[in-house]
């Protein structure tokens, strides 16, 4: 691989897993992110160090925050309500799954509230995996014919959203109604080469997983088994490259009192030892100093 930045910084030292779905607390000042494969919630306190968790029967894969001071989680089994000091979780919608297959996966709130999450078809074939949004209590289908659905994001004005396809190389934007959360004119924003079958990975350039937006409406996205973080113009034009010390980035985001820290988990579940032993800090979490801040989290109502 390549030599790393320099101005990246291992920000969370004890490995994860499936390191996913990084979320500033806003209220708090902490990180929030999942261990998918772990099986627990992290928290982490950069003015103490302090890292904290809370270990579940079943996969936990995003996570936003609630006015309430709760948190929103999908996991393999449903939606939950979480009480962070507790623990104590309230199941608000079952799966529309078939949970030996398929999981949820990338989640976010929209700026309205609703919480838009997707889904993984594990085996890979057929692309039935969905993008769901739950409001008011209620889980709909809103999108499908995906495999990996990754990449939730919104622009500054609201009235754009950024989901992918991490299998098919594919990030897509769409026209997103605020008021009603309608989405309309699907269509490619950014595609990446596929890898061959007989390619080396220090030549392949990754894959789409998780993403955020700046304050200037640039999409940051992390490519898995790339080893780098993009951040994309808001015509998809490549602007800068953040190579990685970890192979598999798997989604940035802002964070700090001003959110010009960008946080990114990293996975090293089922990779080779041989890579493992050439990046001890695998599944880590690293973090950058950049000019441009991010959007705030959105609140899930």
């Amino acid at each position: 691989m390549r030599e790393p930045d320099p101005d990246l910084r291992v920000a969370v030292a004890s490995p994860s897993l499936l390191g996913e779905s990084p979320m500033w607390h806003p209220r708090e000042q902490v990180l929030y992110y999942c261990d998918i494969a772990g099986k627990r919630l992290n928290r982490f306190d950069p003015a103490s160090g302090e890292l904290t968790h809370q270990n579940f029967e079943t996969e936990p894969a995003s996570v936003a925050p609630r006015l309430d001071g709760s948190l929103l989680i999908a996991m393999r089994d449903g939606i939950f309500n979480l009480d962070p000091v507790t623990g104590r979780r309230e199941r608000l919608a079952p799966v529309p799954y078939d949970q030996t297959c398929e999981r949820f996966n990338d989640g976010k709130a929209d700026p309205q509230g609703r919480f838009w999450v997707g889904t993984i078809y594990e085996p890979r074939d057929p692309a039935v995996a969905a993008l769901y949004c739950f409001s008011e209590g209620v889980l709909e289908r809103r999108e499908g014919d995906i495999t990996v659905s990754n990449g939730l994001a919104w622009s500054p004005n609201g009235r754009t959203m950024y989901w992918s396809d991490t299998k098919a190389h594919e990030v897509y934007a769409f026209d997103f109604d605020p008021a009603s959360g309608e989405l309309s004119r699907r269509r490619v924003f950014a595609r990446f080469p596929v890898r061959r079958s007989n390619q080396d990975l220090a030549t392949y350039g990754g894959r789409p997983d998780g993403a955020a937006v700046d304050a200037e409406g640039c999409y940051w996205v992390a490519m898995f088994e790339g080893g780098r973080l993009l951040r994309l113009s808001p015509e998809g034009e490549l602007i800068r490259e953040v190579v990685l010390p970890a192979r598999c980035a798997t989604m940035p985001c802002f964070g700090s009192a001003d959110l010009k820290t960008i946080y990114i988990t990293t996975a090293r579940d089922k990779r080779p030892a041989e890579e493992l032993e050439m990046q001890p800090n695998a599944g880590c979490v690293f973090s950058l100093r950049v000019d441009v801040a991010g959007l705030p989290v959105n609140m899930a109502a």
